[in-house]
């Protein structure tokens, strides 16, 4: 389950265009379209430059609590949707799993608009044979299950500091300093919130482990991770507004993280190379 590391070159290296890549599968959620926290673009250039058999969104592609409090729809954000469908229609197999910020989608389940199967959760065969539970997660947090208030609250409060994070990467930029998340190190720097990402990963790895399964694939906390909890495979393909990241299956079935914080020919982040990453560079 070792995900290949590919090295990053360095800023002029970054400047040679990569060609389209190719993989079996690719997952990605929590991309919060209709918020102006979402790297609609850095998602677009990564859609742009990859393929796949496989497409599935893993919940909270759209963030409808969002958009009832505050309509935003960018262009990059259309271009997106537009993106998507392209895909679909020229034959990527398209899996829309809805989260808890895109639940209204939940009606619809069973149903395929636009060539986009809308599935409450699904199960994706590996190439070498391994099966995983894919799912949003949501349904595993106890703040989304028993106090939904406290959900939307703890949302509002994300949102500002998204907004702190956006004024302080426009104060970096112009500093000549790369893009950094301050959601993400306040996280990582809070106790219960760290426990809490424990207890929520050791909980879906457990429900696939139940149903027989080798792993389980999920979102919903925004911490793109590739390891074993048990003998089971945990994979979160993180997000499109802190991490920038997506989950990949190659074509002979390994698995691995994607950064893509790289655009315009600059290397933005990494994540650690202990996260089993594989890093992409484009333009």
């Amino acid at each position: 389950m070792n995900a290949h590391i590919v090295p990053l070159p360095s800023l002029q290296a970054a400047k040679v265009s990569v060609p389209t890549t190719h993989f079996r599968s690719i997952f990605i959620s929590d991309t919060h379209l209709g918020t102006a926290g979402c790297q609609a673009s850095y998602l677009l250039d990564f859609l742009k430059h990859t393929e796949s058999d496989y497409l599935y969104l893993v919940g909270d592609i759209v963030d409808g609590w969002a958009l009832r409090r505050n309509w935003y729809w960018h262009q990059t954000h259309n271009d997106v949707v537009q993106k998507v469908l392209r895909k679909a229609r020229k034959g990527t197999k398209v899996v829309f799993i809805p989260g808890n910020h895109d639940e209204c989608v939940r009606h619809f389940l069973g149903l395929t608009f636009g060539e986009i199967r809308i599935a409450d959760e699904a199960v994706h065969e590996l190439a070498d044979g391994r099966k995983l539970l894919v799912l949003h997660g949501d349904l595993f947090d106890g703040v989304i299950q028993c106090a939904k208030w406290l959900a939307y609250v703890g949302d509002r409060a994300y949102e500002f500091t998204l907004k702190l994070n956006r004024w302080l990467n426009h104060l970096r930029g112009r500093l000549g300093l790369g893009y950094w998340s301050l959601s993400q190190y306040l996280k990582h720097k809070v106790k219960k919130a760290v426990n809490f990402v424990t207890q929520f990963e050791e909980a879906v790895a457990a429900e696939a482990r139940a149903r027989g399964l080798d792993g389980v694939v999920c979102g919903h906390i925004h911490k793109a991770e590739l390891r074993e909890i048990d003998g089971v495979i945990y994979a979160n393909d993180g997000d499109w507004v802190e991490s920038l990241t997506a989950l990949v299956e190659t074509l002979d079935g390994e698995l691995q993280i994607i950064s893509w914080h790289v655009q315009g020919g600059q290397v933005i982040e990494t994540l650690p190379a202990r996260q089993k990453v594989a890093a992409w560079v484009n333009v």
